[in-house]
């Protein structure tokens, strides 16, 4: 399954914590954060685990702008 979310994250430093946090914590073959984009769009290939765990995960982290 891919997922889709839409985030804030706004810095390539905040994208490459935000990847490698989810890359220790979660099994991802490839994430991204599409900064060009208006959504700032993380996509995760792979994803094993329930969206809300993403979601969570994310939020929890505090790695936003």
């Amino acid at each position: 399954m891919i997922g889709v979310f839409k985030t804030n994250i706004g810095t390539p430093e905040a994208r490459q914590t935000l990847i490698q946090a989810l890359s220790t914590s979660f099994h991802v073959s490839n994430c991204h954060v599409d900064l060009e984009d208006c959504d700032k769009v993380l996509r995760i290939a792979d994803l094993e685990v329930a969206e809300q765990e993403i979601v969570a995960f994310v939020r929890g982290t505090r790695i936003y702008v």
